[in-house]
C-alpha cells in the first residue's frame, strides 16, 4: 500500500490532500501541532473510509531539528512515504515591527527551514528508491510583494523558487516535485469569523479546499 505524509494535516488544505489521498488508496501519517484537530482529522478519514490506516504524529515543525526527529519517527513506525506534502503554515497580517518579530522568526522557522530541511531529508530516501512525490504549498502571494503580509509572500516567494529548482535537481532520480499556488482559500489559517469567511466563498474571492 502506498503511504502519504502530510505536515499540517489536521485541517485546511492539509486535510483536503488527505482526503484526496485517502480516496485514491494511500495510508496517510497526518503531522500537526494541534493534537485535537489531529484526532478528529484521523476519526473523520476513518469513518469516511473504514479500514483505512491513518498515523498521527504531534510535532512543531518550527522547532531546531524537528525535520529530523520527524525523519526518525518515521523510520520508528516503518513508514515509508510514497508522497511528502508539506502544507504546515502559518499566517499574520501585520505591518512588521518590533512587538511581532517573534512572529516572524517562528514563520521563516516553519516556512522555510522546516521546509526545505523536510525536502532533503526525505528527497534523499526518495533518490535513493528512485521514485517519490513532493508536494510543496506555496502562495500566489509568491508573485508579489505584498504590505501586511511582508514576511509570508517573502516566504512563500522562497518556496515557490525553491521547489522549481529541486524539482530539477531530483528528475533524474525519478522524483517529482509540484510547487502549488494557490489563491485565498477558505481554512483555519486566516482566523476570519465563519460568517466573512461563507461571505468570501460566495462572492468567489475565496475557495474551498476541495476547489
Amino acid at each position: 500500500m502506498k503511504k502519504a505524509l502530510v505536515t499540517g494535516g489536521s485541517s485546511g488544505m492539509g486535510l483536503e490532500y488527505a482526503r484526496q489521498l485517502a480516496g485514491q488508496g494511500f495510508a496517510l501519517a497526518l503531522v500537526s501541532n494541534r493534537e485535537d484537530q489531529l484526532a478528529e482529522a484521523a476519526a473523520e478519514l476513518n469513518s469516511a473510509r473504514p479500514g483505512l490506516s491513518v498515523v498521527t504524529h504531534y510535532c512543531d515543525l518550527s522547532a531546531v531539528n524537528a525535520a529530523a526527529e520527524l525523519l526518525d519517527w518515521c523510520r520508528e513506525q516503518d513508514l515509508v512515504p510514497d508522497i511528502l506534502v508539506c502544507n504546515a503554515g502559518m499566517f499574520f497580517f501585520q505591518e512588521l515591527s518590533s512587538e511581532n518579530v517573534s512572529k516572524a522568526d517562528l514563520m521563516l522557522g516553519l516556512h522555510v527551514k522546516a521546509n526545505t530541511d523536510l525536502c532533503i531529508l526525505f528527497g534523499e530516501e526518495m533518490k535513493r528508491r528512485g521514485c517519490g512525490r513532493i508536494i510543496i504549498i506555496s502562495s500566489m502571494a509568491a508573485n508579489l510583494p505584498t504590505p501586511g503580509i511582508t514576511v509570508y509572500s517573502a516566504t512563500k516567494a522562497y518556496l515557490l523558487s525553491f521547489g522549481k529548482s529541486l524539482w530539477y535537481e531530483l528528475k533524474p532520480y525519478g522524483v517529482g516535485v509540484t510547487t502549488v499556488c494557490p489563491a485565498a482559500i477558505a481554512t483555519p489559517l486566516y482566523n476570519l469569523k465563519p460568517s466573512l469567511m461563507k461571505l468570501g466563498v460566495r462572492l468567489g474571492v475565496i475557495h474551498t479546499p476541495k476547489w
